[in-house]
């Protein structure tokens, strides 16, 4: 009975001695807003951007951080399973020799930092918050188990390259611009073959190696036109759809046989 008052003591204390940390912690907040929330994909559609612009606020009791600021905005595409194949030469002759199932990953990653990723924390916070294409994870079929590998394995890094050689993986250590101390603004690159789905936005407020503040939006990209109305008919009566497109290149067929025969 009697230890019960200096336990409270102790709690109260130590309560009290926490306040100011964790109020400097959740201080700050973030604001984004992205200039459009939907991508149209026309016939004639190349590629295109969309800017997001973000703000820092504070409640007025926050207390200035010696780090300073630090931002990163990922954004990632509909998930995918991508089958990645090694050639090898067999007598002579270019072949497909291995392969590697990638299961559920991002279609499309875009990373945007004031800094190089690397300089923004230790290696174990920056794979555990995916900060940076390389701190990603990439869930592959190796045999018969499911699992990432380590980062220089073959497979994993051909396939991030050609992700990036087909703009489909971005990373910008410098993509993302302070424009006042607590203003910031990044462009993110949507290319001519983006897949159309939802697009997560993902914005981190860093200071000393560690997350003080996230905020999520969302970009949707999507098909408008005839474009839609194909892919839509495609994914919802395959069946006809394909009946429809065997009709039509016979009919071609007969069509481009009889402008252009010989008597």
């Amino acid at each position: 009975m009697k230890r019960r008052p200096a336990i409270a003591v102790a709690f109260a204390a130590a309560l009290a001695a926490g306040t100011p940390a964790s109020s400097a912690l959740a201080a700050e907040r973030l604001v984004t807003s992205v200039s459009t929330h939907r991508v149209l994909i026309t016939s004639n559609f190349t590629g295109t951007s969309a800017v997001l612009f973000g703000a820092i606020e504070d409640d007025g009791t926050t207390v200035p951080r010696p780090a300073g600021y630090d931002v990163v905005v990922t954004v990632r595409g509909p998930t995918e399973t991508v089958v990645a194949r090694r050639k090898s030469r067999v007598l002579g002759i270019w072949v497909n020799t291995e392969s590697r199932q990638f299961i559920d990953v991002p279609s499309y990653i875009a990373v945007l930092s004031n800094r190089p990723p690397q300089e923004l924390g230790a290696p174990e916070f920056l794979r555990r918050n995916r900060i940076g294409l390389a701190n990603h994870t990439l869930r592959q079929r190796i045999g018969g188990d499911f699992g990432d590998v380590v980062p220089q394995d073959p497979f994993r890094v051909a396939f991030l390259r050609v992700k990036m050689d087909q703009g489909l993986f971005h990373e910008e250590p410098t993509g993302l611009t302070f424009i006042t101390p607590r203003l910031f603004r990044a462009t993110v690159p949507i290319p001519g073959i983006a897949p159309t789905g939802t697009y997560e936005v993902e914005t981190l407020l860093l200071s000393g190696g560690e997350v003080i503040a996230r905020e999520a939006t969302a970009i949707e990209v999507v098909k408008t036109g005839f474009e839609e109305l194909f892919a839509r008919a495609a994914r919802d009566h395959g069946f006809l759809y394909g009946l429809a497109t065997a009709f039509l290149a016979l009919g071609t067929g007969i069509l481009a046989n009889f402008l252009f025969r010989r008597e």
